[in-house]
């Protein structure tokens, strides 16, 4: 079993309690305020509370110890709790919430937090004083989150802040479009991930962390299953700023100790991490990327199974995973569908490569609506070194197209049961279980003869077939409309476009047929 079913529906981010209510009220105080510009405000002011609330109460504590000093830093740096100057302090700060300054007074208390805990440097908002911002709305805003507990022992152990810090990640994505969800993994595809993976200890890697989903996600699964904080070590980057030091607040705020670097950086042209080599990679990359800086690359030692277009980043992704990948590694990330296909710029060169190499260990399909970044569904790709005795030879292929529920009219999410589904049937076949075994429609284990007999496609549809008894579900019009819409990702030749329309109708008469 997979995960704690109890959590099911904190883990899948739908439903949720007071962290929807509070969304709404905080919501109805943006005014005319973009998404893109009220979430800094917003998540800097729950961080500020949170780490108020710890410092409080330690400081409520220790008043009434003889033999401390409540002002004493030591005393809570000894408990790995922030400390807090005292105009830095939320019942100061809330004392003063409706005077003009307060957007000040703000700024002036990030800034004094920042000088006292080193590890915070350079990560939070500090622009709460400028005019454009309502300070009777931020005030208002002071005011509610003040009602709300987050950083006391009690709902640190409930992980209360991590979860509104979450949520409003998902809502904000949602308010932005791409924009916004270029930074946000969705929750369940995440947790899909790393069950997948399960990384129990070693070093964890993600070149491309967003807001650092996929380390608290490992997190997780280690407490689920008994580990400790320190069994994992966390390196990530960022090329985004912004984007970087909400990974920082993020996983400082459940005390995940973590390498990001100083600063915020591009992984192609500014590896802040060259040398490692990562026993588990978690990433969903800015896939379809064709200003990358390619051409600036192409003598690059990370191309070993040849040089990606300077127009698509999918394989210099890819081949970025391989390089950190260390001798028995294994790397799960999400995908643009037209990385398991493409033939343009020598793609089709690089996968086949790839693939004679003996890294392809899973490929998984996932369906339409699952990220707020785009409506055309993705790809998950499983890579693993040194696979001998662990599906040496083969590829798992899983089509999960079929899986998942709506949860709004634009959105679909993955139920813990979708996920221990497609997790268990990955381990099962990865240990030689006899409990594995293909399934049509669904899953599918395929020896290399048979990748290469498909020239090297890696499109799980082409090898699971479909569901024996069953007409396929997915009606002709809307699978050409899904074909229409990957084909638009993959190519940028006219003359390759009409080639693969005519291979993928083709296909589609023989599913049917």
């Amino acid at each position: 079993m997979t995960g704690k079913k109890k959590d099911a529906k904190a883990s899948n981010g739908a439903n949720l309690g007071f962290e929807q209510t509070l969304w709404k009220a905080a919501d109805k105080m943006r005014g005319s305020m973009d998404p893109s510009e009220y979430k800094h405000v917003v998540l800097g002011l729950l961080f500020l509370k949170y780490i108020s609330d710890g410092f409080e109460e330690l400081h409520t504590r220790l008043l009434v110890d003889p033999v401390a000093d409540p002002e004493d830093r030591d005393e809570y740096r000894a408990e790995n709790v922030f400390w807090v100057p005292q105009k830095a302090r939320w019942p100061f700060l809330q004392n003063s919430a409706r005077q003009p300054e307060i957007g000040t007074l703000i700024d002036d208390a990030m800034l004094a937090i920042e000088k006292e805990n080193p590890s915070l440097k350079g990560v939070l908002p500090k622009d709460f004083a400028r005019p454009a911002l309502d300070k009777t709305r931020l005030g208002e805003l002071i005011d509610l989150f003040s009602s709300v507990g987050l950083g006391d022992k009690e709902n640190r152990s409930k992980d209360i802040l991590g979860r509104v810090y979450e949520y409003f990640l998902g809502q904000f994505a949602s308010a932005e479009g791409k924009k916004g969800g270029e930074f946000y993994t969705p929750r369940s595809v995440v947790r899909m991930l790393v069950e997948m993976l399960s990384p129990y200890k070693g070093r964890v890697y993600d070149p491309c962390c967003g807001t650092g989903g996929m380390f608290v996600q490992s997190e997780e699964f280690i407490a689920a299953h008994g580990g400790g904080l320190n069994d994992l070590s966390i390196f990530g980057q960022e090329s985004n700023p912004t984007t970087w030091r909400l990974a920082k607040m993020n996983l400082a705020i459940r005390g995940i100790e973590n390498n990001l670097g100083k600063t915020h950086a591009d992984s192609f042209h500014q590896d802040l991490h060259p040398d490692l080599k990562a026993d588990y990679i978690l990433a969903n990359p800015p896939f379809n990327m064709s200003d990358w800086g390619g051409e600036r690359l192409r003598e690059d030692k990370r191309w070993v199974y040849g040089v990606p277009p300077a127009g698509n980043a999918n394989y210099a992704w890819i081949q970025h995973f391989i390089h950190h990948l260390a001798p028995g590694g294994t790397a799960g990330f999400v995908m643009a569908n037209g990385s398991l296909s493409s033939n343009t710029s020598g793609e089709g060169d690089i996968r086949k490569a790839i693939i004679e190499a003996d890294l392809v260990d899973c490929i998984v399909t996932l369906p339409t609506q699952l990220f707020y970044t785009t409506a055309i569904p993705v790809t998950l790709w499983f890579l693993a070194r040194g696979r001998k005795g662990r599906g040496e030879g083969r590829t798992l292929f899983i089509d999960a197209n079929n899986l998942g529920k709506l949860i709004d009219r634009r959105h679909r999410d993955f139920s813990e049961e979708d996920i221990a589904r497609i997790a268990d049937t990955y381990h099962a076949w990865r240990k030689g279980d006899d409990s594995y075994a293909n399934i049509p429609g669904f899953c599918y284990s395929a020896a290399l003869e048979e990748i290469q007999v498909q020239n090297y496609i890696l499109t799980p549809g082409w090898y699971v077939g479909v569901e024996i008894g069953e007409v396929d579900p997915e009606p002709f019009n809307e699978k050409l409309l899904r074909l229409r819409n990957e084909l638009e990702n993959q190519f940028t030749s006219s003359q390759e476009l009409e080639s693969r329309i005519r291979s993928n109708l083709a296909r589609i008469i023989s599913e049917i047929d």
